[in-house]
């Protein structure tokens, strides 16, 4: 059975190392106002980028999870 260092510490580094990344790239993106939140399309794709974020991670958690105690 893989440790968690083999499993679980990846994701935490994925998801962590790789969220401060991609919060970074939401701020600039506000920041540089390259999204109009006023308008309804800009807000749809605002939700897609975070929705998808925990989509990936969710999916990713869910997979360890199977592959370990499954």
């Amino acid at each position: 059975m893989p440790t968690f260092f083999n499993s679980w510490l990846p994701f935490i580094y994925l998801y962590v190392g790789g969220g401060i990344f991609f919060i970074a790239g939401l701020i600039l993106i506000r920041k540089t106002k390259a999204l109009d939140m006023r308008l309804k399309r800009h807000r749809f794709w605002w939700k897609v980028l975070i929705f998808g974020y925990f989509y990936f991670m969710a999916i990713h958690a869910f997979l360890i999870i199977a592959a370990l105690y499954l």
